[in-house]
């Protein structure tokens, strides 16, 4: 099938590599831009989880309770640049006026729409690609200590009323799953159906690969703004102008700059999340392991054991918080034994709504304009299902999906 409409998509992360495979398999001409080498951002330093069962949201009434506490410990899971105070504080707001019970379970029953496709969406394209060695199927597991055991209670109740498949563990068949985790943990759950990436920069790439022998276009080149050729968007670079039919904005947490641009006013910030390595150390634990009181996890890849997580909010241009790398370093010495010298401290930036919903589907000024960002944690999960979803709207093709929660018009 062949289609004389030309789509750009700014942003060459999992998000935007995927929307624009999606829309090659319609015929489109597509053109991906970035500043950046696909893989060099969120997509090459997150978790590396595949995790479809990921329903459960941040915005919910236990957590409001927890914030002050978890702000002070230097080990836990949530910290703040006060620099950055006055800007993060009408989403923090909003962020509060979501935590109510009812709108906790509107986001998780949204979540669990997508992320249940998520898994057979990257399926379609990972087809056409060579990954051996890139992904392990070995499940995912979290564990926890006997405090704020009702928090995990409600995580657990709320996936088992999404119909979400879960293994609750006990102690002894932790410890048969993964024997060199220190006995700290009271209790877990085991998603064995979900999958882990050994290099996600890799996939990434390897996908990025394909995008390009289909046919598609890459131009390594900063976009500073977007105008208009009657309808037809136009990019506008510091040398070129390129006008096409429509647009997609899936440059993650940098996606809000242009939006505001456009005069749609998204409330869009970024939650801060850190890695380091322990070369040759993936060998001590099986799958990716998620500690969840502390808010951080481990996953076994081709660089070592990636120790990863934390939220801090701090916006994109405060610089790299050593706390919160000690803080990756002491939880990760805590869980196991063993760990040498770290290496590879890393900062990259979720972009996230209030509502811990993400934003999928057209703009509401500008009917040739997409949004697919602010999928927070779960950005690589959701790369796949949200490029097929962008790529159905575009074509104007039934999705049998309930998309209007995921419209930017609810923040209106």
């Amino acid at each position: 099938m062949e289609n004389n409409q030309k789509i750009a998509i700014i942003g060459a992360g999992i998000q935007g590599v995927c929307a624009g495979l999606f829309l090659l398999k319609k015929g489109y001409q597509v053109t991906l831009f970035d500043r950046n080498e696909p893989g060099n951002a969120a997509s090459y330093g997150n978790a590396g989880h595949f995790s479809p069962y990921a329903s459960v949201p941040l915005n919910r009434p236990d957590i409001l309770t927890d914030i002050p506490s978890m702000l002070i410990s230097s080990r836990g899971p949530l910290a703040l640049k006060w620099n950055y105070l006055p800007k993060i504080l009408p989403w923090f707001l909003k962020f509060i006026f979501n935590c109510s019970n009812k709108k906790m379970m509107h986001t998780a029953k949204y979540m669990h729409q997508i992320l249940d496709l998520s898994l057979p969406a990257f399926d379609e394209l990972f087809d056409d690609v060579n990954l051996d060695g890139l992904i392990e199927k070995k499940g995912i597991m979290y564990v926890w200590e006997k405090k704020n055991i009702r928090s995990r209670e409600l995580e657990i109740n709320i996936r088992e009323k999404l119909g979400v498949k879960q293994k609750i563990l006990n102690p002894k068949e932790i410890h048969d799953l993964e024997p060199n985790l220190k006995p700290f943990y009271h209790g877990g759950v085991f998603y064995d159906y979900a999958r882990h990436a050994r290099n996600p920069k890799k996939i990434l790439v390897k996908l990025f690969e394909d995008f390009i022998q289909k046919g598609g276009k890459f131009f390594k080149i900063n976009v500073r703004e977007i105008e208009f050729d009657n309808d037809n968007p136009v990019i506008i670079t510091n040398a070129q102008r390129f006008i096409v039919n429509k647009l997609v904005i899936a440059c993650g947490a940098f996606s809000k700059q242009l939006t505001d641009n456009l005069k749609e006013k998204i409330p869009l910030d970024t939650e801060r999340g850190y890695h380091v390595h322990f070369k040759n150390m993936d060998h001590l634990i099986s799958r990716p392991i998620v500690w969840a009181n502390r808010g951080f996890g481990m996953t076994p890849m081709e660089q070592g054991l990636r120790v990863v997580g934390t939220v801090e909010f701090g916006g994109l241009k405060n610089p790299l918080s050593k706390s919160r790398i000690k803080n990756l370093i002491l939880n990760a010495k805590d869980m196991v034994d063993g760990l040498d010298e770290h290496a590879d401290e890393w900062l990259g930036f979720r972009p996230t709504l209030p509502d811990f919903l993400p934003v999928i589907g057209p703009s509401k000024n500008y009917k040739n304009i997409y949004y697919s960002f602010g999928h927070h944690h779960l950005g690589w999960t959701l790369g796949a299902i949200s490029g097929k979803i962008i790529s159905k709207m575009i074509s104007k093709e039934k999705t049998n999906l309930d998309l209007e929660p995921y419209s930017s018009l609810r923040f209106s």
